[in-house]
């Protein structure tokens, strides 16, 4: 399995920053090292350059908030947003094959959030908000779920694990290898001032193209319960709405 520093020195001599024939330097290895931990930081950032999504649970314990990184209530890294399909799930110890599991409402932003009057009522939960907070997120189930009687499940963008050395191993799918290679190669000519390369900017482009078509999943149209409200719709094969 190749390690990130065999990459690495590649890209430094194929980007034209080191002549062939020539070692990269420790500074020019280590330099180019970071800059891949910055692009693949942005990465992270991108559903669509993600190859997966976690579902994260807990069981509820009656509080009104859970936090979600390293080390929290959601020991997961700490994720940007919560993606569509987190639910709760209703325990049944005598029957587990009976669960049942109900879908959360995401609300999209904290203003959404300050406007409900009763933040503590509990009862039964239908949405849920995530205050992207740093170091570690906050997630507002609400209403708020009585302690164990429930799994609270959350769904977030899987992350691609920062390089810790460039003996370090990759070890993702092998679209990957040629998206880091190629957008590295455009990164160090603009580090080292060099111009832009119009065929690497076109490699670096087709590279994440191939991840966007290997990881592309298109859910199922929801119209936001705002614009639908409790209208039902018409039913062309009985005439009846």
């Amino acid at each position: 399995m190749a390690t990130v520093g065999d990459l690495i020195a590649l890209a430094l001599i194929n980007s034209g920053v080191v002549a062939q024939g020539q070692a990269p330097s420790p500074e020019d290895s280590n330099n180019a090292l970071t800059l891949t931990n910055i692009m693949i930081s942005q990465w992270n950032r991108k559903r669509w350059l993600l190859y997966d999504l976690l579902d994260v649970a807990i069981p509820t314990t009656g509080a009104q908030s859970y936090t979600v990184g390293p080390g929290g209530d959601f020991n997961t890294p700490r994720p940007d947003r919560l993606e569509n399909g987190c639910y709760l799930r209703q325990l049944n110890n005598t029957s587990p094959q009976a669960q049942t599991d109900y879908p959360l409402q995401i609300i999209p932003s904290y203003e959404d959030y300050t406007r409900i009057r009763l933040k503590e009522m509990g009862t039964w939960p239908s949405m849920i908000f995530y205050d992207s907070n740093w170091p570690m997120g906050t997630v507002y189930p609400w209403p708020v779920p009585a302690a164990n009687l429930y799994d609270l499940h959350i769904l977030v963008k899987n992350q691609i694990t920062q390089f810790a050395s460039l003996t370090t191993a990759i070890n993702l799918p092998p679209e990957y290898y040629g998206a880091i290679f190629y957008n590295l190669q455009t990164r160090l000519r603009a580090a080292y001032r060099l111009p832009p390369d119009d065929m690497l900017v076109a490699f670096a482009r087709d590279a994440l193209n191939a991840i966007r078509g290997a990881n592309i999943q298109v859910p199922t149209l929801q119209m936001p319960r705002a614009v639908v409200g409790n209208q039902v719709a018409y039913n062309v094969y009985s005439d009846n709405n």
